[in-house]
This record gives C-alpha cells, structure tokens and sequence, in this order.
C-alpha cells in the first residue's frame, strides 16, 4: 500500500489552560491539521484519540466519539489509553491503518487537560501510570522513580548534575521561538544547578511542566494523496512499539530502557534504516535524564556515551543530531495524551521546512520520534522521511549543507577533469565518482562523516522515477545545477543497474530531460566551470 502520509498537522498552544475542556483543544488542534493538509472532513474514515486521565481532570471516559465530534466527523473513532504514550500509540494504530488499505485517509492527535487540577491531585492523577501495588501504595512519584534511574546510571557510567544542566539548557534554548511552547525563555547552568531539587538528583529544571494542550496529524495513504493532488513531503516509513514490567523493582535494567530498544529496532526494520541513519530525534524528555535513556537505548549513542552529549554538543541545533529542537517535553510541555502526536506534528514541520528550527536541519531527510508511558514500560518509536526534492529545494532557500558541497565538488572535479565530454558520459561517469566516495572505508571516520556518506548514498539511491517536466515544476530553484544534480544520480545510478529495464528507463529519462529543457543550451550554462566557481571559493575553506 506504499507508506503512509503526514498530510497536515495542527497544535494547541502548550502551557495552563485551566478553562479549556480537552474537545475544545483537539477541536482546534485537529481543525488546523485538517487545514493543513486541505483534506476534507467528510474524506476522514477513522479517528483514533489519546487521552489518559479525561476520567480524572474532567469525569469524563468514552471520548472517543467526542473526539470525532468536535471535529464534525461522522466516522468510528477510538480512545487510545497508555499513559504518556497515549497519542504515541495512537499515531501507530492510524498508521497500521492505512497500510492496511482500511482507510485512505483518517485524522490522528490527542489531548490533556491537567491544570484545572491542585498539585497533590495531577501528582496522584499521574501516579496512575505506576504500579499502584508496589510503588504508589509505598509513596513512589515519577520524580522519585527518575531519581532512582539518574542515581543508578550515575553509579554505572558517571555522570553528573551539570551534565543533565546541559540538556535543559539546551532545550529551554530550542524552544524560545516556538510559538507553542509553555517555556519560551532560557537558561543558563547555573540556573538549573541553584533550582530547587525536585528529587534528588533531579532539580526543578530537570522535570517537564503540568501541561494542558492538544496535537493532531491528517494521515492518508499515497493513493489518496495522488488521486486529489495532495503535495505532500513527510512519509512515515518506520514504526515501532515496545514494553517492559510496570514496576522498577521487577526490571532487569534501571540504567537502560528495553522497551525503547525493541520499538527502536522494529521501526527501524520497518525504514529499512539504522540509528547511523537517523539525522534528528525528538525524544520523551520528561525529565532530563530520560533524554540520555532515549538516545543509548535506540542505539543513537553507547551507553554510558550519552550523557555528556548535550555537554560536547552533539545533539545541540548545529550538533551531528539534533535533539528535541521543539524543545522538547522539557520546555515544550507535556500534556499527557497529547505528547506523541505533538511529536509528530513537530517533526513534520521540521522536516518540511517550515519550523522555526528547520535551518538547523535542511540537509536532513530522516526523523525519529520517541514517545514513553511511565518509566519507559511503554515506549513507541516512528521513523519519519522527507521527500529527497523537498530536502534540496530546502538547502536552495537555505545554508548550502556539507552533503551538497561534497556532491558539488565532485561534480566539479569530473567537470574539470573530463572536460568537454558527451553528456551520458559526463553523466555516468560523476555518479561513479559519487558511489566512489560513498563506498570508501568507513573504519576511523568520525560518526558525523558516516552519517553524512550513508546520507548521500541513499539520496542518490532513493530517487523517484517522475518525468523531467515535473521536477522542474516542483522547483523553485534559481539554480538549476540542483536540478542536474538529480538528473545525474538517478540516471547514473540506473545505468549502473543489471536490469535491462531499468537501464531502458535511464536512457528514455535522459532523452526527455534533453527534450523538454533545451539541454545543449542548460547544460552548456550549468556544466560550464563558471557555475562551480562560487562553490569551489566555498570549499576551499573546508573540503
């Protein structure tokens, strides 16, 4: 059935809305998706909800028909309940969904209302996501069990308050000019450090806020997409559920989260992808050291390795993997059911480019969200990618990445070297170049330089069959050598093939490009060394 597609999203602003009911913010929340994706109300054939204490914060169950309701759609809807997981899972089950081929087209996201309640009151609320027989009943608290897991990973790998610093810092700095986030300001370490403690080691800036707030996504399969014209960029291509035991006494680990492992490696088989893949994350930050379980338990980084990440500015906006750039849980907020699907919403936006953060990502193309119930008993994992065009057309209206340069400058080098070659020639012989520099030894190359060639290699992999005509009016590009740079990969690498077919199909590509875009005329002005000679003045400082 192909992958399924993010065709919109839509959020609330996350912060205290004591006076807001859960229907009124997914209303708003999935009325904006459904704008965003310019898909009707009456095409949504499911509607699936999370939501985890509507009994307590609002005496209310049974709302998923509510949920459909508010959005004046006659369609079945489902509730979806598992803690801070709630919209996660439920973002999994619309997914399942539509590569089933039962809807086309359905509407996902949840909602949280938790500040109507006193502190002892949201505080028990939230208790509900424990084991009320071997941890509520002895005075357990989600920031005493954090605790507990911060002091175990201390003792096991090292670490320190500071380095938990580090990450607020960061997120509280992600999240200033997101317009949907509780905390728009900053902080700086010693901030964090002199907060007052929570638990032990675990201070005020370590823990997420009581939120209220809404998400929602319009999911459609790709049928649906073509069939009304629908320009989409994100896919869901991954997707992945994992669980553990309820209570931290019966766990075999309390420094790793195995139920973020198996959801990790079942999304990640899904994508046909490994963590090396991966160009940013947001992750389930509800307290700062669930960051470093997140990362070290989907493989992102070793554990005991993830801690001073934040520290060495791995996972900052400009870092090898940006993490939580909406701010994450930590600074966004948390309203329980609705954390998944804002999520998701976030990355779509990021990935599409029109996030408030997307400049830090333009070269991007993979995505993964990871999405945690309790203390990590329930945990699912989505891989999200970006069209290959869309991701370059961003790098047009953005910092020119190093993935481009490197493909550029080899360009450029065939250019010079080859001279005033054939044009399949030229072609064939870049693309070699290209796979050359892609399938050198990776032994000794730093984690960011593998990431960058496993990038490249699967842009030029990846490329759709689609007529010349199209690309170019897909593009806005004022420089067309981007253009040829696609043209390029997906013929080369077809040439290369041992289908005869796919051979064909290369041949027949290249003669249409020449027939619609005057080729001798293009390719005399965009293959010509002046074109690269801003490129190479760029690279010099670096390549």
């Amino acid at each position: 059935m192909g992958h399924p597609q993010v065709a919109g999203v839509g959020l609330t602003h996350f912060g205290k809305h004591p006076e807001r009911t859960t229907r009124d913010m997914f209303a708003e929340a999935g009325l904006t998706a459904l704008d965003d994706a310019g898909v009707d109300s009456d095409d949504i054939e499911s509607v699936f909800y999370g939501n985890f204490i509507g009994e307590v914060s609002e005496d209310q169950g049974h709302m998923g028909p509510i949920s459909a309701e508010a959005l004046g759609i006659d369609a079945p809807a489902t509730r979806i309940e598992s803690a801070c997981a709630s919209s996660g899972v439920a973002v999994r089950e619309a997914v399942k969904n539509v590569r089933s081929g039962e809807s086309d087209a359905v509407i996902v996201g949840g909602a949280e209302r938790m500040n109507n309640l006193g502190t002892a009151e949201t505080t028990a609320s939230l208790a509900l996501a424990a084991d009320d027989l071997y941890e509520v009943r002895v005075g357990m608290t989600f920031p005493g069990a954090y605790a507990l897991m911060a002091d175990a990973y201390f003792e096991e790998y090292g670490g320190s308050r500071e380095d938990l610093a580090y990450i607020a810092q960061k997120n509280h700095a992600n999240a200033v000019d997101n317009e949907f986030a509780q905390f728009q300001y900053e902080i700086d370490i010693d901030d964090a450090l002199d907060a007052p403690p929570v638990a032990e080691p675990l201070h005020l800036y370590d823990a997420c806020p009581v939120t209220d707030g809404a998400a929602a996504a319009v999911i459609v399969s790709e049928e649906y997409a073509a069939n009304n014209n629908l320009d989409i960029d994100v896919r869901v291509t991954g997707s992945g559920q994992g669980s553990d035991n309820l209570a931290l006494q019966d766990r075999e680990y309390l420094t790793q989260t195995p139920a973020a492992t198996n959801a990790a490696n079942e999304a990640f088989d899904d994508a046909t992808i490994g963590p090396a893949d991966v160009d940013l994350a947001e992750v389930h930050d509800c307290f700062t050291i669930a960051e470093v379980l997140a990362l070290e338990s989907m493989g992102i980084f070793d554990h005991g390795d993830g801690i001073n990440a934040a520290r060495r500015g791995d996972t900052l906006p400009e870092g090898d993997i940006p993490v939580n750039l909406s701010g994450g849980l930590k600074a966004k907020g948390h309203p329980v059911g609705a954390t998944g699907a804002a999520q998701i919403a976030e990355m779509t936006r990021l990935l599409r480019g029109d996030h408030h953060n997307s400049e830090y990502v333009s070269d991007s193309s993979v995505g993964i969200t990871h999405n945690a119930g309790g203390t990590v008993a329930s945990t699912v994992v989505h891989v999200l990618e970006v069209d290959q065009w869309v991701m370059l057309a961003m790098l047009d209206t953005m910092n020119y990445s190093r993935q481009l340069m490197r493909v550029m400058a080899t360009i450029s080098s065939a250019k010079m070297s080859m001279g005033h070659c054939h044009h399949d020639v030229y072609a064939h012989t870049v693309v070699q170049l290209i796979l050359k520099k892609c399938h050198s030894p990776m032994q000794g190359k730093s984690l960011h330089t593998q990431r960058s060639m496993s990038r490249l290699h699967g842009s030029a992999k990846t490329l759709r069959i689609m007529s010349w005509s199209s690309i170019m009016d897909r593009c806005s590009w004022q420089d067309n050598s981007l253009v040829l740079m696609i043209m390029i990969s997906r013929t080369g690498l077809m040439l290369q093939s041992n289908s005869v077919t796919r051979q064909k199909q290369a041949n027949r590509s290249w003669r249409s490009f020449r027939l619609e875009n005057n080729t001798s005329s293009l390719l005399a002005g965009i293959v010509s060394f002046s074109s690269f000679k801003i490129w190479d003045e760029r690279l010099n400082t670096w390549y």
